[in-house]
């Protein structure tokens, strides 16, 4: 608490990120899992959109045509994954997002799991960063290219994280009362 009794800004803030992350916001995107996996799966092409913007600059800039393909790609992405990282957010209750002292022992537990898991395809990745520019003519490499492949590392390094635990986050169980609603029919007929 801050002077007078008020709560600081900061704390509001968290707060109302907890308030969000906890309502049931666009619950249609990720009520089951396979929506989830979708979500996950629109956010990975909204990264390979930032990919292949590299790949265009990398073989036609410098031009007007290599600029405006990685501009309008860049705009897509952005377009995408925004929303889609907002639902995914949502869906894992700020697992990803939240301060570490704000989420329970078994949302902490998920979180290291999908740290783990990204962080073995961001090995990957890199890997296949550096065996693709050692494969490539690299006499001439346009700065345009390493400026869009510096995003796309930076931006894949922070989206993988979420889009794992969208991923891999299973279905709730199903409710005792549906259970339930079921065996009295069961029992009926």
């Amino acid at each position: 608490m801050a002077e007078g009794g008020k709560p600081r800004m900061w704390d509001r803030w968290t707060s109302h990120r907890e308030e969000v992350l906890q309502s049931d916001l666009m619950q249609s995107w990720y009520a089951t899992r396979s929506r989830r996996r979708a979500l996950a799966a629109a956010g990975l092409a909204g990264l390979a959109m930032i990919w292949a913007g590299t790949v265009v600059s990398w073989h036609l800039a410098p031009s007007d045509t290599a600029m405006w393909v990685t501009i309008s790609l860049l705009g897509v992405s952005v377009v995408t994954t925004v929303p889609v990282i907002g639902a995914l957010n949502v869906a894992t209750r700020g697992t990803m997002s939240l301060a570490e002292s704000r989420l329970d022992e078994r949302q902490v537990a998920e979180r290291l799991r999908a740290f783990t898991v990204a962080h073995r395809i961001m090995l990957a990745v890199l890997v296949a960063v550096v065996v693709a520019v050692l494969a490539a003519d690299t006499e001439h490499v346009p700065m345009a290219a390493v400026v869009v492949g510096v995003i796309a590392l930076f931006e894949t390094h922070m989206l993988l994280p979420v889009l794992v635990a969208g991923w891999r986050m299973p279905d709730p169980p199903p409710d005792d009362e549906e259970d339930e609603e079921d065996e009295d029919d069961a029992s009926a007929g």
